[in-house]
């Protein structure tokens, strides 16, 4: 509530003189500040964030936007200036955290100066290092396990995640092809030789991993190793090999 100017004042003044005649030993320390102090403004970055953290702990369903908004130190209100539902909530989450990827990976693949050997390494390492090893990396396991119940934010997974990730697998793929460093390939089916890796550490990290003790994955060594597999087959000679057959 808003005090009238001649309150206010007076109240001021009183505390004034009320300080000014105080003894040091009347004088009651101020308490520490509350972690997360709630605010009437927040960042949208802050309140992704938040919705971020809560929707890998705890999925879609079982967040509440009233967890988010505290989280962020706001109020539920002040979440709703930002976003109008949690659908459309978890819609920029995904944007935020994995879809504007696509637009700095294309620019960097089209530059790429190596061989496409190098450049499908480097893809599948940075793909780890800005997606896979960070709370992002929930968001597969979260629409693997839930796209079923919501099938409106499926659809929108589908069209800003998954399409674009094929789409870029497959120009690398085919660059490869174009320059003659690998043999012709079926791109349909090839694009998914490289994104079953990164779904397997996904789904590693978030669920299988807890249930798995004593069994460690080494995730930059794991994908260097489906790279291989998938560059060289593991037949120590192949021509030998199809002769036999």
């Amino acid at each position: 509530m808003t005090l009238p100017v001649a309150a206010d004042t007076l109240l001021t003044s009183q505390s004034v003189n009320m300080s000014a005649t105080a003894t040091p030993h009347s004088q009651t320390p101020a308490e520490p500040p509350a972690k997360r102090e709630r605010r009437k403004e927040a960042r949208p970055g802050e309140l992704l964030e938040a919705a971020l953290d809560l929707f890998v702990e705890k999925g879609f369903a079982g967040t509440r936007v009233e967890e988010v908004a505290a989280r962020a130190g706001v109020s539920k209100g002040t979440l709703f200036l930002y976003f109008s539902s949690k659908e459309d909530l978890f819609k920029a989450v995904v944007i935020d955290s994995i879809g504007n990827r696509f637009v700095e990976w294309n620019a960097e693949f089209e530059a790429f100066p190596g061989n496409t050997t190098e450049l499908l390494k480097y893809a599948m390492s940075s793909w780890w290092e800005r997606v896979g090893a960070t709370r992002a990396s929930g968001i597969t396991k979260l629409m693997m396990s839930e796209a079923r119940n919501f099938p409106e934010l499926a659809s929108f997974y589908q069209r800003e995640v998954m399409e674009p990730g094929r789409r870029l697998i497959r120009k690398i793929l085919q660059r490869g092809m174009d320059r003659g460093e690998f043999r012709p390939l079926d791109l349909d089916n090839a694009v998914y030789s490289c994104i079953a890796p990164m779904i397997f550490l996904m789904m590693w990290k978030h669920s299988m991993a807890p249930c798995s003790l004593g069994v460690e994955i080494d995730p930059v060594a794991y994908l260097a190793s489906q790279v291989d597999v998938m560059l060289h087959g593991v037949s120590a000679r192949p021509e030998a090999s199809k002769i036999k057959g």
